[in-house]
């Protein structure tokens, strides 16, 4: 089930209020503008309209995956979306949960917990991108696609379902088999930001069993990384 509303604050807000009032697992809620959108630690997310901003919820089960696993699914499931509208575009996942075509990133990803329910607030740049932003930013009509955002929720909402019977029925390995064949490859030098401010720099080097980035570094060892920023050197 999709609600679409013209402007609200936050659409994982609303989700997040949603959950906690008993809504259903499926349910995903799109706004055509956001005045108070944000991406993962606290950062503002532009929210113009014609681009994507939409959320959904999970209720998590006892025998289901670590829950942090989910934005694996996500990632997967929005890859698989946007190369149904831009089947030729090089795009690339990159951890935990970002989607770049030539380096550019094309949407994000927030997971939010409420109780039992794991909220998953999804932005896309379908329409618009933003050009003062950290790190370069791209949009699906920069590669020639400009799908309606209720058509593409459509399209996602699908994939998404697909991917998260696949990981409730298999486990994470189905999940993260297809994630590494969407990614960067093994060698690939990356920077880790963690949440103590420190930073870490090293060789892609796979992800563990439950989904954690692994870093190759210079002196021969491992740094398994479960939270952070990652950025391609």
């Amino acid at each position: 089930m999709i609600r679409t509303v013209a402007e609200t604050g936050s659409t994982n807000a609303d989700m997040l209020a949603l959950a906690r009032s008993g809504a259903e697992e499926g349910l995903w809620l799109r706004a055509a503008r956001q005045s108070g959108g944000r991406g993962r630690q606290g950062r503002a997310w532009v929210s113009p309209q014609g681009n994507l901003y939409a959320s959904t919820l999970v209720r998590l089960r006892p025998a289901d995956p670590p829950p942090a696993t989910l934005a694996l699914v996500t990632a997967v499931a929005l890859e698989e979306a946007v190369r149904a509208f831009l089947p030729d575009a090089p795009l690339l996942l990159k951890w935990p949960n970002d989607l770049l075509v030539e380096g550019a990133k094309l949407s994000g990803i927030l997971l939010e917990r409420a109780d039992n329910a794991v909220v998953i607030g999804v932005g896309v740049n379908i329409a618009h991108h933003p050009t003062d932003t950290e790190r370069p930013a791209t949009s699906m009509a920069a590669y020639g696609a400009t799908p309606d955002p209720a058509l593409f929720l459509e399209t996602l909402a699908e994939c998404f379902s697909r991917w998260l019977a696949r990981w409730r029925g298999e486990g994470i390995v189905a999940i993260r088999d297809r994630w590494t064949a969407r990614a960067h490859p093994e060698g690939t030098a990356l920077q880790a930001r963690q949440a103590d401010g420190s930073v870490v720099e090293g060789l892609y080097a796979g992800l563990t069993g439950d989904g954690a980035l692994i870093l190759r570094l210079a002196d021969g060892g491992r740094h398994v990384m479960h939270a952070g920023d990652v950025f391609l050197i």
